[in-house]
């Protein structure tokens, strides 16, 4: 991995940091779009993770040199992760759904 590289990663750690100790921003967050935006922004997130993902795969297959292997797998492996985790928030949706659904009245 490169300096810049190196730097980058770092410094997006610390900002993730900066914004797991905010406690107030995410219930800010919630509170003014609601579930459904949470929802969307999250898939938009996941699907911006792997069309980053395809977008490196495919520059470091055309031989761009700026693209090195082990950032092309760190990314495929981030959008897997995140698609993992957007199918199983779906799959408890669904459950819950359903378990809404069969309750007596």
């Amino acid at each position: 991995m490169s300096t810049p590289a190196i730097h980058a990663a770092l410094q997006q750690m610390q900002s993730l940091s900066a914004q797991a100790a905010n406690t107030t921003a995410p219930q800010a967050a919630a509170g003014q779009g609601g579930f459904a935006a949470e929802l969307a922004n999250s898939i938009q997130r996941i699907n911006r993770l792997q069309q980053s993902a395809n977008a490196k795969a495919t520059a470091f297959q055309a031989g761009d040199p700026n693209v090195a292997l082990n950032d092309v797998m760190v990314d495929m492996q981030k959008a897997s992760v995140a698609f993992q985790m957007g199918l199983q928030v779906r799959n408890r949706l669904v459950s819950a759904y359903r378990d809404v659904m069969n309750m007596q009245v």
